[in-house]
């Protein structure tokens, strides 16, 4: 594909006008994650304090996750999205505005952060359907791959950007912009031609809608495999190297600056991987996922043996490319194989594992490095990302499972309720 195809859904008008309000809300989520953090030690928070209002935002996201998919896929997505962006910058607004008045009570800010995370559960099972609506089918891969870029730009960008509103400024005017960055990406979602069409919550009860979802999504023996890997993965290696990678930078390799040299690096490393990966099309392509994926464990390797700090930051650029390459073929693959009418439960199903039992894994990687090392923690998190990824090759659903058009596929339900008498075809 020539790179002037490769960037060819940008005259897709829907996809455009989305890209602008997803690229705004991504940089501002970015910033408050940063910004939120100092607000609430510069208003007399503990590390405790820190913690309870990081996880207030997860624990919603998790418990509310799977009725936003049944929301996405019975509602118009776009009317579930813009509901969901206008509690984000409600609560990102208020939040600011009390910032800005004074000391804040704890419960407040709790109760905020907890609509924060509650609005990300409704968006995001219904941003993943509405993909498909906004981009043509023969263009999805690449829309997949920008969509990524902007977020691995978002991560690295928005950090620093934060860092030095907070210096001049202050953490409440970081917050007050990502507010507004809601507003952008509301006013792109309303200019959207998408047809607004779903099919009602009158079909069924909530148990009833969701008992569908997990038919559909169970009857995909390569979607649950490759789900359970993520979500071990989770936790046995990327939640360790989460806690344990700060604390080796700082004993190791000079502290904060090298950390975050680092996780620069992981970002940059994304972005190379989304361009490396427009316009291709690999006719196997969870078999490329899954070869891309024995990188993830490069970082924790590099740290386990204290390797030099030029190493370890190569082997986060590697990472980063395989988590661009991984996510973007993920994505395509999944709304390519899963019926348009339940792909939001099944992506809440597929988000739910990612995010269910990592929190674990971060509660529990101190305390285990306490106890053993640092560096036979980390250990045992690449030889579980090693032995997984074979034992993932080995699975018939994963190896022959090929995109649209490359050759025989699995055969697709189009209705959820019968879904789940399909099976994979081995071929």
């Amino acid at each position: 594909m020539g790179s002037r195809e490769r960037f060819a859904v940008f005259r897709e008008r829907d996809f455009s006008v989305f890209f602008v309000g997803y690229v705004t809300s991504n940089l501002g989520t970015s910033m408050a994650s940063v910004a939120l953090s100092f607000a609430v030690l510069h208003n007399g928070g503990s590390p405790t304090d820190l913690s309870l209002v990081l996880a207030a935002r997860i624990v919603p996201m998790v418990l509310f996750l799977l009725g936003g998919g049944v929301l996405g896929d019975r509602l118009p997505r776009r009317l579930v999205m813009l509901t969901a962006d206008a509690v984000r910058a409600l609560s990102q607004g208020t939040l600011a505005v009390l910032f800005l008045a004074g000391p804040v009570p704890l419960w407040t800010v709790l109760a905020l952060a907890a609509c924060g995370g509650l609005g990300e559960a409704l968006f995001r099972p219904s941003f993943d359907g509405l993909v498909p609506q906004i981009a043509s089918k023969d263009r999805l891969p690449e829309a997949n791959a920008l969509l990524g870029m902007a977020q691995s730009a978002a991560a690295v960008g928005g950090p620093a950007v934060a860092g030095v509103m907070v210096a001049v400024t202050s953490a409440a005017a970081v917050l007050l912009v990502d507010a507004l960055s809601y507003l952008v990406s509301i006013g792109a979602l309303l200019l959207l031609r998408v047809g607004d069409r779903g099919r009602g919550l009158g079909g069924g009860s909530l148990p009833a809608e969701l008992r569908a979802g997990w038919r559909t999504f169970s009857a995909h023996t390569w979607l649950w495999t490759v789900t359970l890997q993520f979500t071990l993965f989770n936790l046995i290696v990327w939640a360790p190297y989460l806690v344990l990678g700060p604390v080796s930078a700082d004993r190791s390799y000079g502290g904060p600056e090298a950390w975050g040299l680092i996780v620069g690096t992981f970002g940059g490393g994304s972005l190379l991987g989304g361009l490396v990966l427009l316009g291709r099309r690999p006719s196997r392509p969870l078999v490329v996922t899954t070869l891309v994926t024995f990188l993830w464990a490069a970082p924790s390797a590099a740290l386990a043996v204290r390797a030099p700090l030029w190493a370890v930051c190569a082997a986060a650029l590697a990472a980063g490319v395989s988590s661009a390459v991984f996510n973007s073929l993920w994505m395509t693959t999944i709304q390519q194989h899963v019926p348009a009418d339940s792909l939001s439960r099944v992506m809440s199903y597929v988000t739910l594992g990612a995010y269910s039992i990592g929190p674990v894994g971060l509660a529990l990687a101190g305390p285990l490095a306490e106890a053993t090392s640092i560096g036979l923690v980390l250990a045992v998190g690449v030889g579980w990302q090693i032995a997984a990824n074979f034992l993932v090759l080995m699975s018939p659903a994963v190896r022959n499972l090929r995109a649209p058009n490359s050759g025989p596929a699995e055969g697709i339900a189009t209705d959820p309720a019968h879904s789940a008498g399909s099976t994979t075809s081995a071929t």
